[in-house]
């Protein structure tokens, strides 16, 4: 997606694209990276705010942990691909391509050896990325997920600012690529759990949660219809689905109950052995 003025105004209001626009005259930006397409940036407001976008997504796919909870996306990103038009930070993927071009191998092996066993986000990338299916379970990767909810706001129940879900979306997304949509299904049924877990305790960036809500439900729902010819699979799902439309957050239930029929009638267009 082309970073124009037209195309910055598209994903904010009127008044957060003035805002974004002060930020940017202000000076607020403090560091801005880009490797790609991606973009990162740390922009100063009453804290200081990580920002993420990407060109080549649509709408930006913009990041921000500040808690703003409007429509459209917050000043601080406005600020950021503002820049991006004005005066784009310079593209450091060909120094990366060059020190990787550069590199021993056997030195890459043992900086990955080295760097893997501790780095468990890094490590599930790296295996799914080179085939391996996941070993760990929703129930692990469920609590690994709720510790960023303890973590956001940890003397206080209540979550005020949004959650960086990247990491389980990456990841569900890499173990899809590879056409493992079991493996991509245990990610994305972990995030349904953690959100839906830990939903009434949000109390702003309600957009922010609903959307990663919507993504992951929808990333099970297509996993599990096209994870191969296992109808005990589809069963499960739809199991967990009826359950969780019960027993979870309340105002979830209606997202389940669709979801569960959605599920039914993609898994009536496979053939199961």
């Amino acid at each position: 997606m082309d970073v124009t003025k037209a195309t910055v105004r598209g994903v904010c209001t009127d008044a957060v694209f003035e805002r974004g626009e002060r930020y940017l005259a202000d000076g607020r930006i403090r560091e801005i990276h880009r490797v790609d397409t991606t973009v990162t940036a740390v922009v100063s407001g009453s804290r200081q705010y990580d920002v993420r976008v990407d060109f080549a997504a649509d709408r930006f796919a913009p990041w921000c942990d500040c808690p703003y909870d409007g429509p459209g996306t917050c000043k601080h990103v406005v600020a950021v691909l503002l820049r991006c038009v004005n005066d784009p930070p310079q593209d450091e993927s060909s120094q990366l391509d060059a020190a990787l071009d550069g590199a021993d191998a056997d030195e890459l092996r043992a900086f990955l050896r080295d760097e893997l066993p501790s780095d468990g986000d890094l490590r599930d990338r790296f295996l799914a990325h080179v085939g391996e299916p996941t070993r760990r379970s929703v129930d692990e990767l469920r609590t690994t997920i709720n510790r960023r909810f303890e973590e956001t706001n940890p003397e206080y129940h209540v979550v005020f600012e949004p959650i960086d879900f990247t990491q389980w979306f990456d990841l569900a997304n890499e173990y899809r690529e590879q056409g493992r949509y079991a493996s991509a299904a245990t990610v994305y049924r972990a995030l349904v759990e953690s959100l839906d877990d830990n939903m009434e305790r949000v109390d702003g960036a309600y957009d922010h949660f609903s959307r990663a809500f919507s993504r992951a439900l929808d990333g099970y729902v297509d996993c599990v219809a096209f994870s191969g010819r296992d109808a005990d699979a589809v069963t499960d799902a739809v199991a967990f689905l009826n359950e969780r439309s019960m027993s979870g957050t309340p105002f979830l239930a209606e997202h389940f109950e669709k979801a569960v029929v959605e599920l039914q009638e993609k898994a009536d267009g496979q053939s199961f052995e």
